[in-house]
């Protein structure tokens, strides 16, 4: 039986839904999400959205009650599904870290040797360790895992680090990265035509809004004597588009920079000669 509306799984609350919701809704898809609302159905794209909690989102994926979700690849991970990473979405950054008391005598990944580590993330730990032949005694706790050292029930910790300024807070230190996490849109691997029809309907746009966030849009004018060496800094997509101006001798240049590189960019475009540079956002970027 061919499903009508592609089934999405997004975190009810947390670090991940309000950028999950914002996503969808700059893809074009609109939909209502009131407080305590557990599913919703778009108007104007063949979705419906569920909100469950993040740790749940895998296995309902894999078990078909939804065909994609959104969820961090450190939950991907720890959970061992069969469900399939279709797209990073590039939001919802961490990284799951070891950490142990400021002070603490480290070397290597061997000084954990025999140690206790307290953790929420007790499979992928486990499968760090043994890959760098490290036994130690894992204590599995669900939340507040920094403060395990300070009441002596661990000696390390195994936790997702954003700013660390938690572990900072609680005298503690990172030495090592077992992952590196962010947002990811997860299918299931046994969709049927209909589903995946649908699936590439929405990468298309998600797609399309990703690339138009990590690029901008960039405008100037340049003298027509230097217009080599400032076509040479914007290659843009494929080349970047010349008008001449009213003013002989000059020319307009339009094209488009990688969010990352923009203020160097810019730099390099003002010590070129560029002048009258505008930098615009881009609301998607078929590419």
């Amino acid at each position: 039986m061919q499903v009508q509306n592609l089934k999405i799984a997004v975190q009810r609350s947390g670090r991940l839904a309000d950028a999950s919701i914002a996503l969808l809704r700059r893809c074009g898809i609109e939909f209502d999400n009131g407080l305590g609302k557990l599913r919703s159905t778009a108007r104007n794209f063949p979705l419906e959205i569920l909100f469950l909690r993040d740790d749940d989102i895998p296995q309902y994926v894999e078990d078909r009650v939804a065909d994609i979700g959104i969820v961090g690849e450190n939950i991907l991970a720890e959970t061992q599904t069969r469900c399939e990473s279709v797209q990073k979405l590039g939001f919802g950054r961490c990284r799951l870290s070891i950490a142990v008391p400021r002070g603490s005598e480290y070397v290597s990944v061997q000084s954990l040797a025999g140690k206790r580590i307290a953790t929420s993330y007790p499979h992928t730990l486990a499968k760090f360790l043994a890959n760098n032949k490290v036994e130690c005694e894992i204590h599995v706790i669900s939340g507040s895992v920094e403060i395990a050292p300070g009441v002596g029930l661990a000696d390390a910790v195994c936790d997702l680090v954003s700013s660390g300024s938690t572990l900072f807070t609680n005298g503690l230190v990172e030495v090592e990265t077992v992952l590196e996490s962010e947002s990811v849109l997860v299918s299931s691997p046994d969709l049927d035509d209909r589903a995946s029809e649908l699936l590439r309907s929405l990468v298309f746009r998600l797609r399309a809004v990703i690339a138009a966030k990590q690029n901008k849009y960039i405008l100037l004018n340049a003298p027509n004597d230097k217009l080599d060496r400032i076509k040479s800094l914007i290659p843009g997509m494929k080349s970047p588009t010349v008008m001449p101006l009213a003013m002989s001798g000059w020319s307009s240049v339009h094209s488009v920079i990688n969010q990352n590189d923009y203020w160097s960019v810019v730099e390099d475009l003002t010590a070129a000669g560029a002048e009258g540079i505008l930098v615009l956002a881009i609301e998607q970027m078929i590419l």
